[in-house]
């Protein structure tokens, strides 16, 4: 049994959960968050809480009955509060832009790298070299940044490249001349 799992996920003021089905839709302030689960998991909402039951006893059910239930807490937060995530740009003559619903990424290649903007995401780019990526959904605003790093992910010789603002890159010593 999972012991996550047990635990209700209390409902604050102005977040509004409706399940149906396997589907779960979470609303509130910074948007809103739907997210369909197995069928080996019950979900009810009560009391402003949410429960979670598994519906067989299987391993697979008791896993994934406290996997929703850390999904759903992490959805109530996303609509109150939201997920942020900052990225830095380093290197001559990399930066960012924004032009209407895409980013724009000089990154040192032939061409300027466009990316579309998913709905739901809000991105905002400062002095052209750091860029936070704002959502209220955890999974969405984790793959954006990552889409944004892949295009240039830092090298380890000179440490230019995209990087998520505390990551460390472990730097080489480049060749040395006999």
């Amino acid at each position: 049994m999972s012991r996550i799992g047990k635990q209700p996920v209390p409902i604050p003021d102005k977040v509004k959960v409706t399940v149906t089905g396997g589907t779960v839709l979470v609303e509130g302030p910074k948007g809103k968050v739907q997210k369909t689960f197995a069928p080996v998991v019950k979900v009810t909402v009560a009391d402003k809480k949410v429960t979670f039951a598994p519906t067989e006893d299987t391993r697979f059910s008791n896993a994934m009955y406290g996997t929703a239930r850390s999904v759903v807490a992490g959805m109530v937060k996303g609509v109150t509060d939201g997920y942020v995530k900052d990225l830095e740009i380093q290197g001559v003559g990399f930066k960012a832009n924004l032009k209407g619903k895409q980013l724009d990424l000089a990154l040192g290649y032939s061409h300027p790298i466009v990316m579309d903007i998913p709905e739901g995401i809000k991105i905002t780019v400062v002095d052209q070299t750091k860029v936070k990526v704002e959502g209220a959904d955890k999974q969405l605003v984790g793959a954006v940044t990552a889409e944004i790093r892949s295009y240039y992910p830092p090298e380890p010789y000179k440490g230019k490249g995209v990087r998520i603002v505390g990551e460390r890159v472990r730097r080489k010593e480049g060749k040395t001349v006999a």
